[in-house]
């Protein structure tokens, strides 16, 4: 067989590339590739005074690049355990999370939590501000723990972006419930995580507060492509999400485990 020419070799890397931007065009291999957050067979077992709890058994789902999903179902069902570690910030008795194809049980707490500073961003139902920082210093410090020299910069204009442009200098205690989760938002998003985790972002708020933290949080995740989970009691905010999970006793729930959402709904048409 004669040896390839120059011209034939040149023909192979063109198609070869073109062949690759086809994929990366397809939304549909690209939206396939690799589940952003892989839960593969979770149970969580604790011992007390009666024996062996089991908290979580054998939870299994994906969630590709830019979905949300809601994780609904009763007090004690389960939920926040799941968030935490889907986090990486509870240990599982079994199985593990793979995010973004990186095994996170398979690491040391420091290199989980390497994973977390740089592709997790948190918001909490207590907020969880430092009460000695400002508003803007709060924003700021996830970024000078990266190392960014536009911190400053940066939480600035995050802070403007979600209304508080008028309260950087302000501690969290002369703001209220809705401003303190605004700044923990800010925080969460400044740093553009590939996901973000929500565990019931809205308990701490009244109705009408809950209602504008909500609408923000998702106007930004639509804004920045973040795959988004949350926990919450509220049906009507689980139905924003492009999946539901429900969480019965433990195990998703058999008769209506994942739920497609009203937003999946309209982006497939």
């Amino acid at each position: 067989m004669p040896a390839a020419t120059a011209a034939d070799r040149v023909a192979s890397a063109v198609q070869c590339a073109s062949q690759a931007r086809r994929e990366t065009l397809n939304p549909t291999t690209s939206f396939m590739s690799q589940p952003i957050i892989a839960v593969e067979r979770i149970t969580k077992q604790v011992k007390d005074s009666t024996g062996t709890l089991t908290i979580l058994h054998e939870i299994d789902f994906t969630l590709q690049p830019h979905q949300s999903a809601a994780i609904v179902g009763a007090s004690g069902s389960g939920k926040s355990t799941l968030l935490s570690i889907v986090a990486g910030l509870d240990t599982p008795t079994t199985g593990t999370v793979k995010l973004a194809g990186t095994d996170l049980f398979s690491l040391d707490e420091d290199a989980r939590a390497a994973v977390r500073a740089s592709k997790v961003g948190f918001v909490f139902q207590s907020f969880q501000l430092l009460g000695n920082l400002t508003a803007l210093e709060n924003v700021m410090l996830p970024l000078e723990l990266q190392g960014r020299s536009d911190a400053r910069t940066q939480a600035t204009d995050m802070l403007r972006r979600v209304g508080l442009g008028a309260r950087l200098q302000h501690y969290p205690k002369v703001l209220s419930g809705g401003e303190q989760q605004r700044v923990a938002l800010a925080r969460a998003f400044v740093v553009r995580p590939a996901v973000l985790l929500a565990d019931e972002p809205t308990g701490s708020l009244d109705f009408a507060t809950g209602e504008k933290v909500m609408e923000l949080m998702f106007e930004l995740n639509r804004e920045a492509g973040t795959t988004l989970v949350l926990v919450t009691h509220d049906q009507g905010i689980a139905e924003r999400c492009d999946r539901q999970l429900h969480i019965e006793a433990g195990r998703l729930n058999a008769l209506g485990g994942e739920v497609l959402g009203r937003h999946f709904d309209m982006h497939r048409g």
